[in-house]
């Protein structure tokens, strides 16, 4: 049996919510015990109070939390039991009242929603995402203190984004495609009619996924455009909002839209050469915006002031990769999450007129072991058709030993130098870990993201025995003791590797992981199901297509011992899709495995089984090392 040394034995935070007034903070606590917890914690010149649980009724991960425009309440979004059928619960931020509420748990008429997502507040009022089983979202406005809801919006694949005094935003499309709408009810009319304005002009491939609706009146200034001297007067009823997009732009950037009497407008507010806007903040007095960069996967915090829209230098950021961004209401403090592959998620504070960061250090115990040194070494090479490819190699020694490539999730994520709890204890161990980001990554401007589309797919599978064959060509990899792993997209490009490359590894573990495109079209939740249609194919008209691109119809090429693992509330890739390919395996003598977590969905998220799932990659490695038919 394999023996790791890990080195997270302490806490793990992020995900932090400021209050508006910079005087409480709340967040997200991994502290080795159980699932995620939300927490809160006072804020001074002194420093941070004592540590406060939030107490909710349900057991599971917590996955976001965000305090009320007022300060009075904590909106928490929770996945029981670690499944894909999330919860959202309120709680007063006084520390007395440990009074928990959940909210839009059903249906006017009664029935279940399929699952609940967090999205923010609109004054006293907190913005949802409920999703029918059928697939069909509501965006809806609901009171903790009474439960009133009211139905903001309602149609088939979309997400509220934000809801201001009667201004919604929402996000519409499937996967590669989003577009932004702004619905409002007319300002000039006693009615409920609500108007419909998509707030950019249509650029196929264009993704704009997060916005803010500005404040509008005499007390507020025209932030996004300032009146042309042949303008009678400010348009008043006019609606404002900013967002992150790369329509018309290789990059996402920050754009600021205005509907009103003079049309749709829209004008750049921030952009970067070749450097892509990861998220962005904005305070509620509109004085400054927070603004987190994607630098080749490393992140860079600038902040903005408006309205004269100057950008100030960045502020440095103690590790590689930040996240979380949230704003006090005077735009005075920042909390951000802070990574690096030595050190696990920790929330810092940024004091903004000093330009000081602060970590949240009793909170957090990084650790002395093993990845307390590791570094991610950025490597680029080319395809066999030319993309440029790239990834992070971790290496456990100076000469060719066991690999492992990994790849990462969606497809659209990005592998960046960010804490994975796998890589540490298994370059310890002694196994190379190469971490890429074949074509469809995130981070490398549209053209890369969306080339493994459908047919683009093939390419995109290729891609992984050519990281493969640029390791063994370098001399870093033992071209006899390569293994590929991944988890979610990354566990069904492992499976992929595994039937179209059969003799490049020796062996894989696939987490979570699709083995049949058409039967994950079926099983998985229809709101997930109608996303993908852009980025797989359709089950009907691209089902030829689907067919051949099944790992599960190309089972007797396999060659390699497979692994598999799944968490058991998953409905995202259903189980199912694992079981299937280890029973069709097996019955043809093949070696495969199936590791079941029983209290985790589609991420692995518990401590322990964190570690059970780094042992048992180690424990196959192990188990085979050389490649099938290779000499030993």
């Amino acid at each position: 049996m394999t023996t790791l040394r890990f080195d997270d034995r302490g806490w793990k935070t992020y995900g932090a919510s400021l209050s508006p007034d910079a005087g409480a903070f709340a967040y997200i606590v991994d502290d080795g015990t159980g699932y995620p917890r939300a927490a809160q914690r006072a804020l001074s010149r002194d420093g941070v109070g004592e540590l406060r649980w939030v107490k909710l009724r349900s057991t599971g991960p917590v996955h976001k939390i965000v305090h009320s425009t007022d300060g009075r309440w904590l909106a928490v979004e929770i996945a029981p039991s670690g499944g894909e059928h999330h919860q959202v619960w309120v709680v007063t931020t006084d520390p007395e009242d440990d009074t928990a509420h959940r909210v839009a748990a059903t249906r006017p008429d009664g029935r279940s929603f399929g699952t609940v997502g967090l999205v923010g507040w609109d004054t006293d009022w907190v913005l949802i995402t409920a999703v029918d089983h059928d697939g069909t979202s509501h965006a809806l406005r609901v009171h903790p203190g009474t439960g009133t809801t009211q139905i903001l919006d309602l149609r088939v694949g979309s997400v509220l984004i934000d809801s201001w005094k009667g201004a919604t935003l929402v996000r519409v499309g499937p996967r590669g495609y989003h577009d932004m709408l702004l619905l409002r009810r007319r300002p000039d009319s006693d009615s409920d009619e609500i108007t419909m304005t998509p707030l950019l002009p249509q650029d196929p491939g264009a993704v704009t996924d997060q916005g803010y609706v500005l404040d509008q009146g005499f007390d507020h200034p025209s932030l996004v455009f300032v009146p042309a001297p042949d303008e009678p007067a400010r348009d008043l009823d006019s609606v404002q909002a900013l967002v992150r997009s790369d329509f018309d732009a290789k990059f996402p950037r920050l754009l600021g839209v205005e509907v009103g009497k003079y049309g749709v407008r829209f004008r750049v507010m921030a952009q970067r050469v070749d450097i892509g806007l990861d998220e962005f903040a904005v305070s509620h007095d509109q004085s400054r915006v927070a603004l987190l960069w994607n630098i080749q996967g490393r992140s860079q915090l600038q902040i903005m002031t408006l309205p004269d829209q100057t950008l100030h230098p960045p502020i440095d950021l103690p590790g590689d990769v930040a996240a979380d961004l949230s704003i006090s209401a005077a735009g005075s403090v920042v909390t951000l999450t802070v990574s690096s592959p030595q050190h696990s998620p920790l929330v810092h504070l940024v004091d903004v007129a000093n330009r000081a960061v602060y970590p949240v250090r009793d909170d957090v115990v990084t650790g002395e072991g093993p990845s307390s040194q590791l570094r991610g070494e950025l490597v680029e090479f080319s395809a066999r058709d030319g993309m440029p490819l790239s990834g992070l190699l971790f290496r456990a020694g100076n000469t060719p030993g066991p690999t492992l490539l990994y790849f990462h999730g969606g497809p659209e994520a990005q592998t960046r130098p960010d804490y994975q709890f796998l890589f540490g204890p298994l370059v310890d161990a002694g196994i190379t870990v190469f971490a890429p980001n074949v074509r469809g990554s995130s981070g490398y401007g549209r053209l890369f993201a969306h080339a493994d589309d459908r047919y683009g797919r093939y390419a995109g599978i290729n891609d992984a025995a050519d990281c493969a064959e640029f390791l063994c060509r370098q001399g870093i990899a033992d071209p006899d003791a390569l293994y590929c792993s991944g988890r979610s997209y990354g566990g069904y490009l492992t499976l992929a590797c595994l039937t179209f490359h059969p003799d490049v590894f020796a062996a894989g573990i696939a987490i979570c992981g699709m083995s049949d495109l058409e039967s994950f079209f079926r099983n998985t939740e229809p709101w997930i199901a109608v996303a993908a249609y852009t980025k797989y194919g359709h089950p009907e008209s691209d089902r030829e297509l689907l067919a051949d691109l099944s790992p599960i119809h190309r089972i007797d090429d396999v060659r390699a011992p497979l692994l598999v693992v799944h968490g058991a509330h998953d409905t995202n890739v259903p189980v199912s899709e694992s079981q299937q390919i280890v029973a069709e395996l097996q019955a043809r003598g093949a070696v495969a495995e199936m590791l079941m977590f029983e209290d985790e969905g589609h991420e692995i998220v518990k401590r322990d089984n964190q570690h059970r799932l780094t042992e048992a990659v180690a424990e196959w490695i192990a188990r085979y090392p050389k490649r099938p038919g290779a000499l030993r």
